[in-house]
């Protein structure tokens, strides 16, 4: 049996606050954990009206508190906003606390634009140092050397199981190369999913961490008792992507029953390709949408 998991946002809805947010990604991950699921994962965004996850490791830590099985980690950590050696203690002082339960998906986007970059102090003139900052971040979360003058404590020796996250054929590669897991962001960017998967298979060099691909990809779900309720539920989403690429982020929106009536056509056909990995329906019946 396929092992299913979710990725949670942590989304502000219209007319709620961060505080409720936070509140119903604890609750989600409780429920989420009662029907048997795999792991709950939660996405590092910075400076977005709709998204309250940002201190993702924060909350990934109450997530865990408030569980007693389901694995909790990153989908992801966006590694260029931070030191690789702060991420090693944040993620050993969880894996220290709540044992083989934690996971740590790592992205090489930034998560946030170029104004909220120079407010975390990371520079978008740097060069691109993810995949060194990955072998870096692992060797941390390793058994330390007996000459090893920078120690993750806590991490060192807890060996956090490492992902790699991507929503294009870099993450692939550097997945298949380092022999690790990999997770696509089909969800928002399917165009390059089948090419993706079959590199990261095809590439794959087994490692100490790996004797065989492990791949993962995200799927929009919309489910209701009502496939009609599961379409007016989707169309949250649907409106909060195209507020995104017009410029205009903000809280989720309220469902409506007309899609159509906000969107304009090349609205819903941008909106359609970006989330046509998407099932949308009741138990008894779904489709694509």
């Amino acid at each position: 049996m396929i092992p299913f998991s979710v990725l949670d946002l942590s989304p502000i809805t219209e007319g709620h606050t961060p505080r409720d947010a936070l509140h119903n990604t604890i609750a989600l991950a409780q429920h989420c954990e009662a029907l048997g699921y795999r792991r709950f994962w939660l996405a590092e965004h910075h400076n977005m009206p709709g998204i309250a996850s940002s201190a993702t490791s924060v909350l990934i830590g109450q997530v865990l508190a408030a569980t007693k099985r389901i694995r909790v980690g990153s989908g992801g950590v966006m590694l260029p906003n931070h030191a690789p050696l702060v991420i090693a203690e944040q993620f050993g002082t969880l894996a220290t606390l709540f044992p083989d339960r934690v996971d740590l998906g790592l992205g090489r986007a930034p998560g946030t634009d170029m104004a909220t970059m120079r407010a975390l102090r990371r520079g978008m003139d740097q060069a691109d140092t993810f995949p060194q900052d990955v072998v870096e971040l692992i060797g941390f979360l390793g058994d330390a050397a007996a000459d090893q003058r920078v120690q993750a404590i806590p991490g060192a020796g807890t060996k956090v199981p490492v992902w790699i996250l991507g929503s294009s054929l870099y993450g692939a590669q550097l997945a298949a190369h380092l022999g690790l897991p990999y997770a696509f962001a089909s969800h928002f960017a399917p165009a390059a999913l089948e090419e993706a998967a079959a590199i990261y298979r095809a590439r794959f060099q087994p490692s100490v961490f790996s004797d065989s691909p492990h791949f993962m990809m995200a799927v929009n779900v919309f489910a209701s008792d009502d496939s009609d309720e599961a379409r007016r539920l989707q169309s949250s989403m649907q409106q909060s992507f195209a507020n995104l690429r017009r410029g205009r982020p903000g809280p989720m929106p309220r469902p409506v029953e007309d899609i159509g009536a906000v969107l304009d056509r090349a609205e819903m056909t941008m909106v359609h390709e970006a989330m046509r990995v998407s099932v949308v329906g009741d138990p008894g019946r779904s489709g694509t949408g």
